[in-house]
């Protein structure tokens, strides 16, 4: 992978990670009076350990769209580290990359704004955006692999 390229991977995910954080410090320090106003007709929620209120679920989503957001935003980060290593595969890590950023969009995307909206349409495309993700991942490992490289160790 060109070195521009691997720059421009790390640069996206850096620019991810900072806005990850920032919706991080939104769910911490600011969002409890949006959600209360959003969700204030919605019933309960049934989960495992018993009944949430429709607010406290919203805020749960927001904050599971926040550590998948980080995670992936990493993701794209080591996308373009590993684009700069001798024997590495440019398609699928540039394919990892793309489905990295695309997975953010869909599946943290997704929730931020069922979240913050409360309409239920939004959360449909979370499933799609988390099915990227984890194609992301096995692209990075399918063109990080050794196997089948022609590169050996210690020469370049």
């Amino acid at each position: 992978m060109s070195n521009s390229c691997c720059r421009c991977w790390i640069t996206c995910g850096a620019v991810l990670m900072g806005l990850g954080v920032i919706a991080g410090a939104l769910a911490a320090h600011g969002l409890d009076e949006r959600l209360a106003a959003v969700h204030r007709s919605s019933p309960p929620v049934d989960r495992l350990a018993g009944s949430i209120s429709a607010p406290a679920k919203a805020l749960d989503d927001f904050r599971t769209a926040v550590r998948y957001h980080v995670w992936h935003a990493l993701g794209m980060i080591a996308v373009g580290l590993a684009g700069s290593l001798a024997g590495t595969r440019n398609w699928p890590l540039q394919a990892a990359g793309i489905c990295f950023g695309l997975g953010i969009i869909g599946f943290s995307g997704g929730l931020y704004a069922l979240a913050l909206t409360g309409n239920s349409s939004f959360g449909l495309a979370a499933p799609a955006g988390g099915s990227l993700m984890i194609v992301g991942w096995f692209l990075l490992a399918a063109g990080t692999c050794p196997c089948g490289s022609r590169t050996t160790t210690g020469s370049q």
